[in-house]
C-alpha cells in the first residue's frame, strides 16, 4: 500500500458542513513556523542546523573521483517518464526496440524499454484501485469459516488464520468507514470553495491555484474570503503544491477509504487478468508506467536520483543512476506475486539496489516474496524498505514485507535495510510523528518529514512518510556503488548503519503526546543515515584510506 506517504487529512479532526467554510478552516492548523529550505534532507546539521544527511560533504570528499553508473529500481506506483528532473536519468533496456510490440530480448516482457507493470493489463488498463490485503482475504476465507469454532473446523492452521484476517480486516474497515466520514466533506468543501476562488481570480475551471495566487487574491466577498483563507491554511502544509493536487491527493485517499468499505473484487481479474494466488507464470502486465497514481513513484524517484545541477526542480542525492521504475503498488495493498516478480525483474535487469516505499498488514504468499528477498541476495543487490506510518513498534506488530523468513533462514537479512522516518530538528520531535519503530527490526532513521521532491507532470510536492525515507538512503547506497562498486549489498548494509552515529536525545514516541524515550531506542542504529560519513567509512572500506 502507498500510505506510506503521510498526507495531511491526519489534521482532519471531525466533521465538515459541505458549505460552512469557516468550519473547515478551523479543522486546519495555522502554520506559524519558518518554512524548512527545500533540501532539508541533504543539509548538515553542524553546518546549517538541519538533521540532513550531509550531502554536499560527502560530495566534497568524492571530487575527482570516477563514477561508475548504478541501475537503481524503485517498485512503487510508477513513474512520470517525462518528468524533466526525471527523463534523463531512466533506465533504457537497450536490447529492446521501442514500440514494436516485439519481445526484441526475449526475457518474457514485450516492450520493456524504461521497466515495467505488473499491474498493467490488455489494451493499456492498469488495475491502480485496488483494496487492502486483509479485505481480500476475509473475502475468500468467509463462505469457509464464518460460523465455525476451533472444534469444528477441520483445518486448524488456516482457521487460526482466517481470525487473524477477520480482526484485521474489521479494524481496517472500521477505521477507512471513520475516515470516509470525516473526508466526505472535507473534500467537498475543498471543491467548492476552489471553484469560488477560481471564479474570483478569473481562472479557467480546469486551472490549478497556488499560495503565490492567493496572496495576490483581494477581495470583500465573504464567500471569497472564507474559501481563500481555508485553501491559505490547507497549502500552507504543503507550500510547493497546488489546488489540483491537494484535492487529487485527498481524493486518493477518499477512495483508498471507500475501496475498503466496497471492493471490488474483481478489478484484478478484469483488469490484468491472471491469478494472484498462481506464481507459476511471471510474464504477464504491460510496459505503461504513467497512471494518475503516479505521483509517489515519482517523487521517491527523484528523491533517488533526480538531475543534479540543471537549475530545475530538486537535485537527487545520487549524480549517476539510472532509475528503473516497476509498477507493482496500487492504491490500496500490493499483491505479493507483484513484489516478488518486480524483485526478480529488478534484479534480472542489472539493479543493484532496490528501494520499496510500501507496506501492509497481512502476507498471504510470504514465502514468494522471501524467496525473492533471497534471489536478490544471491545476486548482490541490496534492498531498502520503508518501515511504515502506523506509529507501531514492528518488532511487537508485524508488518510486510519484512526479512524474518517464514523458513526461519534468517531474521535480519544482510541485504535489507530497514528505515524510518527522521524530521529536521534535534528536539523533541526528531522521531516523525507517524514513523513506525522497532529496535530489532528497524535499522535506521532518514529524513521523511516535510520532503521536498518532484511530482508528475513537472510538478513539486512537499509531504511526510517513511514512503521518503527509504529512498533517500537508497540514494545514498547508489552513491556509494557509484563510487565504490565492488562494495558487496552486506557492507552497503553495514556502512549505512554505521553512518547513522547514535543520537541520544530524548524525543516524543511516534503515536504519543506525552511518552518521551531515548531517539537510540527506536531502531537497531540508533541514529540517522549520514552520507558522509558513509563515504567516508566506505573509502577505509576498500583501503583508499590508511
Amino acid at each position: 500500500m502507498i500510505p506510506i506517504s503521510h498526507k495531511i487529512y491526519g489534521f482532519v479532526i471531525g466533521a465538515v458542513l459541505l458549505f460552512d467554510i469557516s468550519a473547515s478552516a478551523q479543522l486546519l492548523p495555522a502554520t506559524t513556523e519558518k518554512p524548512l529550505p527545500k533540501n532539508w534532507h541533504q543539509l548538515d546539521y553542524k553546518l546549517d542546523g538541519y538533521y540532513g544527511i550531509s550531502l554536499k560533504q560527502a560530495y566534497t570528499l568524492l571530487k575527482g573521483k570516477k563514477s561508475k553508473t548504478i541501475i537503481v529500481a524503485t517498485i512503487d506506483s510508477g513513474a512520470d517518464t517525462l518528468q524533466r528532473d526525471l527523463k534523463d536519468i531512466l533506465w533504457t533496456n537497450t536490447k529492446e526496440i521501442p514500440g514494436n510490440g516485439i519481445d526484441d530480448d526475449h526475457d518474457g516482457y514485450i516492450d520493456d524499454v524504461h521497466g515495467w507493470n505488473f499491474l498493467g493489463g490488455p489494451n493499456g488498463k492498469c488495475d491502480f484501485n485496488e483494496t487492502t490485503e486483509e479485505v481480500r482475504e476475509y473475502a475468500k476465507l468467509r463462505n469457509k469459516y464464518m460460523g465455525l469454532t476451533e472444534e469444528t473446523a477441520t483445518d486448524k492452521k488456516e482457521y487460526a488464520y482466517w481470525l487473524t484476517v477477520k480482526t484485521t480486516r474489521d479494524s481496517t474497515v472500521a477505521g477507512s468507514q471513520k475516515d470516509y466520514k470525516e473526508m466526505a466533506p472535507f473534500v467537498n468543501a475543498l471543491v467548492t470553495t476552489s471553484a469560488i476562488i477560481k471564479r474570483g481570480l478569473h481562472m479557467d475551471a480546469n486551472a490549478a491555484f497556488t499560495l503565490t495566487d492567493l496572496s495576490k487574491f483581494k477581495t470583500t466577498d465573504d464567500a471569497e474570503i472564507q474559501s481563500r483563507d481555508l485553501w491559505k491554511i490547507a497549502l500552507q502544509q504543503s507550500p510547493e503544491s497546488n489546488s489540483s493536487k491537494m484535492i487529487n491527493d485527498y481524493t486518493e485517499e477518499f477512495t483508498k477509504a471507500n475501496n475498503d468499505i466496497s471492493p471490488d473484487l474483481d478489478a484484478r481479474k478484469n483488469t490484468v487478468g491472471d491469478n494472484p494466488d498462481d506464481d507459476t507464470d511471471p510474464h504477464y502486465g504491460n510496459n505503461l508506467l504513467k497512471f494518475p497514481d503516479a505521483s509517489h513513484g515519482t517523487g521517491v524517484a527523484g528523491l533517488i536520483g533526480a538531475k543534479r545541477g540543471n537549475g530545475y526542480g530538486i537535485d537527487g542525492v545520487a549524480d549517476n543512476v539510472r532509475i528503473m521504475p516497476i509498477k507493482a503498488v496500487p492504491n490500496g495493498d500490493e499483491y505479493d506475486k507483484d513484489v516478488a516478480n518486480a524483485i526478480r525483474f529488478a534484479v534480472d535487469h542489472g539493479a543493484r539496489v532496490v528501494n520499496m516505499s510500501f507496506g501492509k498488514r497481512l502476507s498471504p504468499h510470504k514465502n514468494w516474496v522471501d524467496d525473492a528477498f533471497k534471489y536478490a541476495a544471491a545476486h548482490n543487490v541490496l534492498l531498502v524498505m520503508a518501515a511504515g506510518n502506523d506509529n507501531q513498534d514492528v518488532d511487537a506488530r508485524v508488518s510486510y514485507p519484512n526479512d524474518a523468513f517464514e523458513d526461519g533462514s534468517a531474521t535480519d537479512a544482510d541485504n535489507v535495510i530497514n528505515v524510518g522516518a527522521s524530521s529536521a530538528k534535534r528536539n523533541e520531535e526528531l522521531a516523525a510523528k507517524f514513523s513506525n519503530y522497532g529496535k530489532k527490526n528497524v535499522d535506521v532513521f532518514a529524513p521523511g518529514v516535510k520532503v521536498t521532491s518532484i511530482d508528475k507532470d513537472d510538478e513539486f510536492n512537499t509531504a511526510d512518510g517513511t514512503s521518503f525515507a527509504s529512498p533517500i538512503t537508497a540514494g545514498i547506497a547508489a552513491l556509494l556503488l557509484e563510487y565504490y562498486p565492488t562494495l558487496s549489498a552486506k557492507q552497503l548494509k553495514q556502512i549505512i548503519l554505521k553512518s547513522a552515529k547514535p543520537v541520544n536525545v530524548m524525543v516524543l514516541k511516534p503515536g504519543s503526546t506525552t511518552q518521551k524515550v531515548d531517539f537510540t531506542t527506536l531502531s537497531k542504529s540508533g541514529g540517522i543515515v549520514n552520507a558522509y560519513r558513509a563515504v567516508q567509512i566506505a573509502s577505509k572500506t576498500v583501503g583508499e584510506l590508511k
